[in-house]
C-alpha cells in the first residue's frame, strides 16, 4: 500500500518567498502523516492570475533553482509532484510540474495543453508527459487542462502508468446543485475508462476575483472517489498501486486489449464522411 497525499494550498500570486514558505509546510505536514506521495498545485510558486508575461517572469524559476532543491531535500524519501513557474533555458516561460524526491529532480513536464489567457504568458511543451517509476509506484504527469484530453490520459495508461498526477487549478464553474465539479467527472471517467489511480490537486480561495473551484480528488482504479477536499485540509488517501496493472474488466474484457485501432483512424475529421 502507498499513502497519497495532496495539498489543497492559496498561494499568492508573485510572492515567491510566502508560497516556498506555505509548500514547504505541506511537504512536512504530508510527511509526518507518512505519505509516500504528495502533489501539490498547479504554480504553487506563483500564483496564477498574472496580470501579464512580464509579471511571470519575475517569479519564474529554472528547473535547477534553489527553491526545487530545498523542495528535495525536504521531501526525502517522500515523491514529490509540484507545479512551477519555469523559465526554461530557451528564455521561455512553461506551466511545469516537477518530480523529485530526496535524490532530487526526477523529471519536469511542461503543460501541453494552455488554458485560455496562459497562451498570453506560456510557451506550450513540445514534449509528452513522463511516466516516472518513483517510490510510491509509475507515475504519469498530466497538468489541469491536459486532463481534458483522452489521447493523454490513455497514453499514459498504455505507456504503464499505475497513478496518474495532476497538479491543477480549476476556476470555478456553474453546475446543478449537488452535482460534482465538471473537472473531477473527467477525472473519474480517466481513471475509470484506464483503469489508473489518480491523484489531482487543485488550489484553494479567491485570487484577484478568480474563485477556485478547490475541488482536490483522490480516485481509485474505477474512478471512485477515495478523499476529496474538506476546506483546506490534507487531502489523503490509501492505495495499492499495482491494482492498475489488471485491466480486466470481466471475464472476457480488458480495458487497453479490447481498443480496435482499425476502427479510430487519426481522430482527424475525414472529408467527406457522414453519420447514417
Amino acid at each position: 500500500m502507498r499513502r497519497v497525499a495532496c495539498a489543497p494550498l492559496a498561494p499568492r500570486v508573485g510572492d515567491l518567498a510566502a508560497n516556498r514558505a506555505l509548500t514547504l509546510a505541506a511537504i512536512g505536514a504530508a510527511r509526518r502523516r507518512g505519505a509516500d506521495l504528495l502533489v501539490l498545485p498547479e504554480l504553487a510558486t506563483s500564483g496564477y492570475v498574472f496580470a501579464d508575461a512580464a509579471e511571470a517572469r519575475s517569479v519564474a524559476v529554472g528547473a535547477d533553482d534553489r527553491l526545487l532543491t530545498d523542495w528535495a531535500e525536504a521531501a526525502g524519501e517522500l515523491t514529490l509532484v509540484a507545479g512551477f513557474c519555469e523559465l526554461g533555458d530557451d528564455e521561455a516561460l512553461y506551466n511545469s510540474a516537477a518530480v523529485l524526491d530526496g535524490d532530487g529532480v526526477r523529471a519536469v513536464y511542461r503543460k501541453t495543453h494552455l488554458w485560455d489567457r496562459e497562451h498570453l504568458v506560456f510557451t506550450p511543451g513540445s514534449a509528452p508527459p513522463p511516466v516516472v517509476d518513483t517510490r510510491a509506484g509509475r507515475l504519469g504527469v498530466l497538468i489541469c487542462y491536459d486532463l481534458e484530453f483522452p489521447e493523454l490520459t490513455r497514453s499514459l495508461a498504455m505507456r504503464g502508468a499505475e497513478v496518474i498526477v495532476a497538479p491543477v487549478n480549476w476556476p470555478l464553474v456553474a453546475r446543478p446543485p449537488g452535482e460534482r465539479p465538471p473537472e473531477v467527472v473527467i477525472a473519474m471517467a480517466a481513471a475509470r475508462t484506464n483503469r489508473v489511480f489518480a491523484a489531482v490537486c487543485d488550489r484553494t480561495g479567491t485570487e484577484r476575483g478568480l474563485r477556485w473551484t478547490a475541488g482536490t480528488t483522490i480516485l481509485d482504479e474505477s474512478g471512485w472517489v477515495l478523499a476529496e477536499s474538506v476546506e483546506d485540509a490534507l487531502v489523503v488517501a490509501d492505495l495499492d498501486p499495482a491494482r492498475a496493472r489488471d485491466k480486466s474488466l470481466s471475464g472476457r474484457n480488458d480495458a487497453l486489449a479490447d481498443r480496435r485501432h482499425e476502427l479510430y483512424g487519426t481522430g482527424e475529421a475525414q472529408p467527406g464522411a457522414s453519420a447514417r
